[in-house]
């Protein structure tokens, strides 16, 4: 299989899984709410979720470098997932329910090191700044799907979450045939890359990983703390009158499509210029605040669509870097490093931003862009640790 089709083909399968578990995560908070759940229930529930869809990253990495069972686990990930999901739908038992939200988060931990460093082996023959925003685009369509499905089946069953969440089952079990048909086809993605740029031989599997890699999860430390979440953009727009709460799910997909035309946008601008493009992730993290939290409407829905590029950026291009500063075999543990980082500095950032918002949105925008410019110093700092390609 050409190492295009094998990104387009795994793009369908995450396409698939988001179809999943973003149906499913966009009706947890009600679900569990309806099988008697607190709000300090569902907080901690789905705290504790993505927790674990990062932090276990930190074990699932280094496990898939030193066993090099890729497929294993990235099959075992989404297996976890797509079956948690059906039958959060059929469970009508509180403590069950919080167990099988976590179960979901726990499968993105096991698959997603193993998955992106396939994918950073097929991206060394297309271009990793086109491969991974793609595979970011196409993740994003099932991102809209799926809730969208969720919500009509809602409308049509009355309320009932059983057949909305039953109904997901069937992407579900694309996502699993087209996982073990992908794997028959391309046993050894790794190939890709050896095929492509004479990769490291297996002796280089071992090793620390390069400075440049440490350097460069310091600037997205940096830019991640700042990023206001949509969570607080909404908050501020309901909150303030500026947009009903009906309409927040609408912007919410009109930035996801942002998200999409970003991740490309700045992907193939990657191939092209190298690390130099992350420059403008700094610059749209300051926006973000600077726009998002205005009481003009129009300027404040502007501010959510930028924090949509910016999610485009990070999700997509961020990745891409990574597969260019790290060796092959040590590479799935810079992932689940990479994810540790991102997490804590997503936790912070939520209670700066959320923090300082209710003190005085002057100094949160103040503070906001003094981080941005420390993250354009540690960018300076990276040089050409990320290589043109």
């Amino acid at each position: 299989m050409r190492p295009w089709r094998f990104v387009l083909w795994f793009g369908t399968v995450s396409l698939l899984a988001d179809f999943v578990y973003e149906g499913a995560r966009s009706v947890t908070g009600p679900l569990l709410a309806s099988l008697g759940a607190t709000a300090l229930v569902v907080g901690v529930v789905t705290g504790a979720g993505e927790a674990a869809a990062l932090g276990l990253r930190l074990v699932s990495g280094p496990l898939a470098d030193r066993t090099r069972r890729f497929w294993g686990l990235a099959i075992a990930g989404y297996a976890l997932t797509v079956v948690s999901v059906p039958l959060l739908g059929a469970t009508g038992t509180l403590w069950v329910a919080c167990a099988l939200v976590i179960a979901e988060r726990v499968g993105k931990a096991v698959r997603s090191p193993a998955k992106d460093t396939m994918l950073s082996h097929a991206t060394a023959a297309t271009g990793r700044g086109r491969g991974f925003a793609v595979h970011e685009a196409m993740d994003q369509i099932g991102a809209l799907v799926g809730p969208l499905i969720v919500a009509g089946m809602l409308a049509l069953t009355g309320g009932d979450y059983g057949p909305a969440l039953g109904v997901l089952a069937v992407p579900g079990l694309a996502v699993l045939g087209l996982l073990f048909w992908l794997r028959a086809r391309v046993p050894d993605p790794e190939a890709y890359e050896r095929e492509a740029t004479a990769a490291d031989p297996p002796e280089m599997r071992g090793g620390r990983l390069p400075r440049a890699f440490w350097t460069y999860a310091a600037f997205t430390a940096a830019t991640t703390t700042g990023l206001a979440t949509f969570g607080v953009l909404s908050f501020h727009l309901v909150e303030r009158q500026l947009l009903s709460a009906a309409w927040v799910p609408v912007l919410y997909a009109a930035a996801m499509a942002v998200d999409a035309v970003a991740a490309l946008a700045t992907g193939w601008l990657y191939d092209r210029h190298g690390a130099r493009v992350l420059i403008a992730l700094p610059v749209l993290t300051a926006g973000v605040v600077t726009l998002g939290f205005t009481d003009t409407v129009a300027v404040a829905v502007a501010g959510s669509l930028v924090w949509g590029a910016a999610m485009g950026i990070q999700e997509s291009t961020l990745r891409a870097v990574v597969a260019d500063l790290v060796p092959s075999g040590r590479r799935a543990t810079a992932y689940g490093l990479f994810a540790g980082v991102v997490g804590v500095a997503s936790l912070a950032g939520g209670a700066l931003v959320g923090g300082l918002y209710g003190y005085s949105i002057p100094v949160l925008i103040t503070v906001v862009v003094t981080v941005q410019a420390l993250a354009v110093v540690l960018l300076a700092a990276l040089r050409t640790a990320a290589p043109r390609r």
